[in-house]
């Protein structure tokens, strides 16, 4: 069987990338343009200003792609993109550009679950065997699903309100932190302690998820200290929350190892990139003798080459659609 290169576009939030992806597999090239230093001026994604963004840097990522792969979009066999869930101006920035490609250069299309791609970050530099099981921790989303082949899921439970990355933000905000929230808060729970005595959230039987009231409380902590004129102490509060919204993940997760018996987890999106995150999942899966699969940072947040990743099965299944296509702000993956 013949190599096959996919070209992948990712748009769905605040950076543009693109990527050539030789059997799903080895990434011939990847180039990414952030936002951040942009966003950072208001505290979080803008969404009109993120598409915009996305149309000034759309056609220099191109160009940047092909040129770290020397390659042509001629010698490409498809080209891939993200279609969902995301930003929907972002999202159709990138959609269009892979419509056209495809149109000029007559090569199939591909569209993909940005969620997914997430998933298959972890095959870029690891092998995944099924079943599995995927935990997906991201500012949009937090899902426990069983994986039994590829594009084969069951879902075990979801978040029923705030997802775990949007906590990370909204405490980032509450308690004066920069954007991105997540690692700032991060940054700040390292050097801090549990000393503060916050709510556990969804303490039931399910494989669900909430994090409204944890978040919650933490608004009404520093709301209440302000009012009495006291300090609070950002590091300690930090600690406290990371401690407590981890820890309801990896409770999850055992709960998981203990009655489906699957001896393999791939963590994907935003927030596996947490290093305490990484830690607390690594010793769990030492407890249950299962093997842990997180991608290195690079392929943790938003990039192309997961989007190529995630692409190779369906082109293998010749699973390619038309330019009726369009952005879908949500989608579920099963």
């Amino acid at each position: 069987m013949k190599d096959v290169y996919i070209l992948a576009i990712e748009s769905s939030c605040d950076e543009t990338s693109m990527a050539i992806v030789k059997n799903g597999k080895e990434v011939i090239s990847l180039s990414i343009a952030t936002q951040i230093k942009t966003h950072e001026n208001y505290g979080g994604v803008v969404p009109e200003i993120a598409s915009r963004m996305h149309t000034e840097a759309i056609t220099l990522v191109l160009e940047d792609t092909l040129k770290k792969a020397n390659m042509k979009i001629e010698e490409v066999d498809a080209i891939a993109v993200t279609y969902a869930p995301g930003l929907t101006g972002s999202l159709i920035v990138g959609i269009e550009a892979a419509k056209t490609l495809s149109l000029i250069y007559n090569k199939p299309l591909i569209a993909v679950n940005h969620l997914i791609g997430h998933i298959y970050a972890n095959n870029i530099e690891d092998n995944m065997e099924f079943p599995l099981l995927a935990l997906i921790v991201s500012g949009g989303h937090t899902e426990l699903l069983i994986m039994e082949s590829d594009y084969k899921f069951k879902k075990l439970g979801e978040t029923l309100d705030d997802a775990i990355g949007e906590a990370y933000d909204k405490v980032a905000r509450v308690i004066g932190l920069k954007y991105p929230g997540g690692p700032n808060v991060e940054k700040y729970a390292l050097e801090g302690k549990h000393s503060y005595n916050l709510p556990k959230p969804v303490m039931d039987d399910t494989y669900n998820f909430s994090y409204s009231g944890l978040k919650s409380a933490i608004i009404n902590l520093v709301h209440n200290a302000e009012q009495k004129g006291e300090e609070i102490n950002k590091y300690d509060l930090a600690r406290s929350f990371q401690d407590v919204a981890i820890d309801e993940l990896v409770r999850k997760v055992e709960k998981a190892f203990l009655e489906t018996g699957i001896k393999r987890l791939v963590v994907a999106g935003g927030v596996s990139a947490n290093k305490y995150l990484k830690e607390e999942m690594d010793k769990l899966c030492q407890k249950y003798d299962a093997k842990l699969m997180i991608p290195r940072l690079l392929y943790c947040t938003d990039n192309a080459a997961m989007i190529g990743a995630a692409a190779y099965p369906l082109y293998l299944k010749q699973e390619f659609i038309d330019y009726k296509i369009n952005a879908s702000s949500h989608v579920d993956i099963c």
